[in-house]
């Protein structure tokens, strides 16, 4: 969420960046100048009756004691009241419209981000790996899969409809092994605490990180005898988790976190729901866009000086995975149209998938900036200023250390061979009892 007087003081500003976007300031922002003054007129005279009321009841409070008639004053007293009460009541109702006005804007993407509408505007700034050379041609993961019998799609179907997946054998090892590898080394080398979240969180923490209200849609609720108000957020309610973003970063909702701590960096996997309401039609074949997939996830919480190295540095680690499993990729900057509505930056890690001659996002490395910590209220205390130091918000940043599913099936379009069968990475081979290859026997 944006700080309200930097809105108001930033108006131009925010509708230009709104602009670059391609959303419409005017459907996000309606008459905002008109509903701050409201607002601030509002308060301003609620405070100004208070202070009246207030020094009314002190003069009322002499008379009484000089034995004096107070009935006028305690008329006025009560018709005081009875304004506040509206007042009041006007000026929570404009607040709350202001709130909700708040809710709807993206976070503003920095300056660096380049200027475009749609993932083709994107920017490619790294390649690495070689594409591997194939003597035969290459095969789809989902036709590799079924032919070695560790994926299956048609029973999946069978048992929960469209987008989801079945991993069988050696199929479900590796991807098992994928996970471990993952958080053994974020945890080993890269300095990550690991976490084990709830699976379920309430909508306090969806708007927190983002995803409420704009992505309701794209979520499984459960029906747990709660009915979800836009605008409303509780915090006993329940959703599936979209990604472990939202139950790491609300790790500290409502918290001040020690400066000497930051910054602070967690790791998770979990399994994540998507309802894909907005993706009809598209990657109907195979498992790159499901209901439910496996990632996992890398979290920071940094102070403001230090976001943009620690997004860097989340980005690397999230890349030298890929790499020590030898999948070539690209290291991509979103443009402004295909940045994602919390983030102020990010980049998309592409990885090459060989079978569909294409780049496939495997993560995206994002930093918020102050965005979801001001909708969670993160802040942390400067150690600067002592005691009197004002808290501040602290920058969230996140990416995933990698989506599990899209690992496995690059895998498998990379190190597939001529007889069907596919290498295992040397540096999973520990993970999955030293097993060098996957065959239809295995």
């Amino acid at each position: 969420m944006l700080d309200l007087a930097f809105v108001r003081n930033n108006l131009s500003l925010v509708e230009e960046k709104l602009r670059a976007r391609g959303a419409d300031p005017v459907a996000l922002l309606g008459d905002f100048r008109s509903l701050d003054v409201r607002r601030r007129e509002a308060i301003t005279q609620a405070e100004q009756l208070k202070a009246r009321r207030n020094e009314l009841s002190q003069q009322v409070g002499a008379l009484k004691k000089a034995g004096q008639d107070a009935t006028a004053l305690m008329d006025e007293t009560k018709s005081l009241k009875e304004q506040l009460d509206g007042l009041d009541t006007a000026a929570a109702a404009l607040d709350d419209e202001m709130r909700q006005s708040l809710a709807r804007i993206p976070n503003l993407t920095r300056d660096e981000v380049p200027v475009g509408r749609s993932e083709e505007d994107n920017v490619a700034v790294k390649h690495w790996g070689e594409k591997r050379s194939f003597d035969f041609t290459p095969k789809p993961h989902w036709e590799i899969g079924e032919a070695l019998g560790i994926l299956d799609l048609e029973r999946a179907a069978k048992l929960s409809g469209a987008r989801f997946a079945v991993y069988k054998g050696a199929g479900a090892r590796l991807e098992r092994a994928l996970i471990n590898f993952m958080l053994n080394r974020h945890t080993e080398q890269h300095g990550y605490t690991e976490v084990l979240p709830p699976f379920m969180v309430n909508s306090k923490s969806l708007f927190g990180t983002g995803q409420l209200p704009k992505f309701g849609e794209d979520l499984f609720r459960c029906q747990d005898g709660t009915d979800f108000v836009p605008g409303e957020y509780r915090d006993n309610d329940h959703w599936l988790i979209p990604t472990a973003e939202v139950p790491v970063t609300n790790l500290y909702r409502d918290e001040i976190l020690d400066e000497a701590k930051l910054p602070i960096s967690l790791t998770a996997y979990t399994p994540c729901f998507r309802a894909e309401a907005g993706a009809a039609g598209k990657d109907t074949r195979g498992i790159i866009r499901q209901h439910q997939f496996q990632k996992v996830e890398l979290v920071k919480f940094a102070k403001p000086e230090e976001s943009d190295a620690e997004h860097e540095k989340l980005t690397r680690d999230a890349e030298e995975i890929l790499e020590t499993l030898e999948l070539p990729y690209r290291r991509v900057l979103l443009c402004t149209g295909d940045t994602g509505f919390s983030s102020a930056k990010t980049f998309d890690l592409e990885v090459w998938l060989p079978g569909q001659g294409v780049y496939r996002e495997i993560s995206s490395c994002s930093n918020f900036e102050t965005f979801q910590a001001r909708r969670a209220n993160i802040r942390y205390r400067p150690a600067a200023g002592g005691a009197k130091a004002k808290n501040e918000f602290v920058h969230t940043l996140n990416g995933s250390g990698l989506a599990v599913g899209r690992t496995w099936l690059a895998i498998l379009e990379n190190y597939q061979q001529a007889d069907g069968s596919v290498l295992i990475p040397e540096a999973l081979r520990p993970y999955m009892g030293n097993l060098e290859r996957i065959t239809a026997q295995s």
